[in-house]
């Protein structure tokens, strides 16, 4: 009897990880937009109202154990395959969002669901046959890419871009997820490597934090939309670039060029959305005014 490739098992973790993890992101996305504003500036008090929030936090609890089975699939597949499969997450994202409808989304938000599941199938269908590679990045080359995706995201925060806010911090969270999976690679070489568990740390810690601000300015599909499709082509493109997965050639390359401008339109689309206030639940006693306080640091 044949064993089943350990790449195969690697990738059956990634949708695993996808079905869990945006799952989990739909509910937090319920239990966040119920409190009261949360703020960057009082770090403190809005962890502890999330922590004291039980829907929150059995949400985060399937979204860690989401992200457990993400870094297994990464210990036995390239960066790459793992990200394409698990940025199939966006289908389920909208599945959630739509309370198992999804006639129930905008035209837009329908657009940018087949774009974003269009351009993951093809560039799923682009790495077939290519060669994993277990290189090992160069270190200067590390120091910069995740410097810029942190600074990236730290710009998204700070200035108003011409985006809808819950897509603008959505996709600061998304870079900072990135920076967080980029590490996560880094570790499972060991030796001084380990050393990326402190940027792990600091980028999934930070980055849940921008998220939870994100889905109080807009919907689970434009605030965690970003973020997963941030998520995932940042680290394949990483793979290339830094781990030396190998670029695919002639008519791979074509389907690849295809599955980016897919996956760009997808979140142009997500990026127009505006914060459905109106059709959500209504806020807290207070919140509204509290949301008014709170606006000159949002």
């Amino acid at each position: 009897m044949r064993s089943v490739p350990l790449i195969w098992i690697g990738l059956v973790l990634a949708f695993a990880s996808a079905l869990v993890t945006n799952t989990a992101y739909s509910l937090e996305h319920d239990a966040a937009a119920a409190l009261p504003p949360l703020s960057p500036r009082r770090p403190f008090r809005s962890v502890k109202m999330l922590l004291g929030d039980r829907r929150w936090l059995a949400a985060f609890g399937a979204e860690t154990a989401g992200w457990g089975m993400y870094v297994a699939a990464l210990a036995l597949a390239p960066l790459a395959l793992v990200q394409s499969v698990v940025a199939s997450g966006v289908a389920v994202l909208a599945f959630a969002t739509a309370h198992g409808h999804p006639s129930r989304l905008a035209r837009r938000e329908q657009l940018a669901v087949v774009l974003a599941v269009a351009g993951l199938a093809l560039l799923a269908v682009s790495l077939i046959g290519t060669a994993p590679s277990d290189e090992h990045p160069p270190v200067i080359g590390v120091i910069i890419w995740l410097a810029a995706c942190g600074g990236g995201a730290a710009l998204l925060m700070a200035a108003r871009v011409r985006i809808a806010r819950a897509a603008a911090l959505g996709l600061a969270a998304g870079l900072l997820f990135a920076d967080g999976d980029i590490s996560a690679k880094l570790v499972g070489y060991g030796g001084l490597w380990l050393i990326a568990i402190a940027t792990l740390i600091v980028a999934y810690a930070v980055g849940t934090s921008v998220l939870q601000w994100a889905y109080q300015r807009g919907d689970a599909l434009t605030a965690a939309g970003m973020a997963t499709l941030a998520t995932n082509a940042i680290p394949i493109t990483a793979g290339f670039v830094l781990f030396g997965e190998v670029l695919p050639r002639g008519w791979r390359a074509v389907l690849q060029v295809a599955s980016f401008a897919c996956l760009v339109a997808s979140a142009v689309a997500l990026g127009h959305q505006q914060a459905p206030q109106a059709s959500g639940p209504d806020p807290p006693a207070g919140h509204m005014e509290q949301e008014q306080r709170a606006s000159p640091e949002s």
